[in-house]
């Protein structure tokens, strides 16, 4: 069996999704995902211009050694740019496999350890009463997890100000279009005085059975992060995502030394050299890794099995940058993992994704089946992708009030 050939397509409802399809001279087909949220074009480009050309003639059902050679034939190894690339690669493989077995991805791994796996919705207000109206549908809904964000009292959102050269004052604001990034203002100190309560009033008006996550989006300092921790340890989150960046990852044993609060990280790992001793040291609870980011089901099966030794649970990224394909994998990985925790889910369900990528995978009640449709059980209309095309966007940058740059 020969790879004959493959195409990128870039575009998607309200995102620039990147598609690779892997064809074969035997008819079947595999598809993969590649999109890296804003920086689209960077992984299409690895793959048309260097990875499609050393795949042809390549036996596709040598998925194991194809991720050797392009993790060690790059020389330069990782970064999201690569593994982004790689990870497409890798899930179009294991979809052909699938197919070519008869099977869902997940029976190739060892069957399902559970019927249903728990996901978390989004649920963002303004200030503390919207987000509890927000909260409430998604209850009402059966959701039994919700991530639970809102606006800071005195701490706006989108804009900042910066003295000018004349000792003026311009407000910029989040008007900018295209590659102009909206702007977010952002102060540890109000954070970190209003959020614990808040918290605390999102458990007594929900009460205990409620999982409650909370995105600290990276931008405390590790002496900051471990009072928070410390100071929401009442609440009892289900988990606390991101408190500090993740370049420093030290920063987490300060944390742990201080509180017991359960903490997920790794959204902008990509590989396993990123969290081996996060995991090792058991530093954090939640490994938060995508499949594609993390180069595919090949590394992120290794990523799991590394955490399952040591008391750690996946918990795997699901924002819309992830396209219903990735989302398909990393179904297929919930289903078996026996570590399994939960998994963050923003993209399936839309009339435009149901579409462009038809699949029978189905969300209920806060749980997501997996289809038992041969391969990933996800399907890619490419007359429907013909209506879409790359529209240039960035992600959203975080300046405190003076204006300083900081982490989102």
């Amino acid at each position: 069996m020969k790879i004959t050939g493959a195409k990128v397509f870039v575009g998607g409802p309200k995102k620039n999704y990147v598609t690779l399809k892997i064809m074969t001279d035997q008819g079947v087909y595999g598809l993969g995902d590649a999109t890296l949220n804003n920086r689209e074009t960077l992984p299409a480009h690895y793959l048309e211009q260097y990875l499609i050309p050393n795949l042809i003639g390549m036996d596709p059902r040598n998925s194991e050694d194809i991720w050797q050679f392009m993790y060690r034939g790059a020389y330069f190894r990782r970064g999201p740019i690569a593994m982004a690339a790689f990870g497409a690669v890798d899930m179009a493989l294991w979809d052909i496999k699938g197919k070519l077995a008869n099977m869902p991805v997940y029976q190739l791994f060892g069957g399902k350890s559970r019927e249903g796996a728990m996901v978390y919705a989004h649920a963002t207000g303004a200030d503390l009463e919207d987000l509890t109206d927000s909260i409430t549908g998604y209850v009402e809904e059966g959701y039994k997890a919700v991530r639970v964000q809102c606006g800071i009292p005195g701490m706006p959102t989108a804009s900042y100000a910066v003295p000018e050269t004349k000792g003026q004052t311009k407000n910029y604001i989040s008007d900018f279009s295209g590659i102009r990034p909206k702007v977010e203002v952002w102060d540890s100190d109000r954070y970190i005085r209003y959020m614990p309560g808040a918290l605390a009033e999102i458990r007594d008006r929900f009460g205990p059975e409620l999982h409650i996550l909370h995105d600290v989006h990276h931008r405390l300092t590790p002496r900051e992060a471990a009072e928070f921790a410390k100071a929401v340890e009442p609440v009892r989150l289900f988990w606390m995502e991101d408190p500090t960046p993740a370049d420093d990852q030290d920063a987490l044993r300060l944390i742990r030394q201080h509180s017991t609060t359960p903490i997920a990280i790794g959204e902008v790992f990509n590989s396993i050299w990123d969290c081996n001793k996060l995991i090792e040291n058991e530093l954090i609870d939640y490994i938060r890794v995508a499949a594609t980011y993390g180069g595919g089901i090949t590394h992120l099966k290794r990523i799991i099995d590394l955490a399952g030794l040591h008391h750690v649970k996946t918990g795997f990224h699901g924002a819309p940058s992830h396209s219903p394909i990735s989302m398909a994998a990393q179904a297929h990985l919930n289903a078996w993992a026996p570590n399994f925790g939960i998994q963050e889910y923003l993209v399936l369900g839309t009339p435009e994704c149901d579409a462009l990528f038809p699949s029978e995978h189905r969300m209920e009640n806060g749980m997501v089946y997996v289809s038992d449709a041969p391969g990933l059980g996800v399907d890619f209309d490419e007359k429907e992708a013909a209506r879409y095309s790359y529209q240039p966007g960035s992600h959203p940058v975080v300046r405190l009030q003076d204006g300083t740059m900081w982490d989102y």
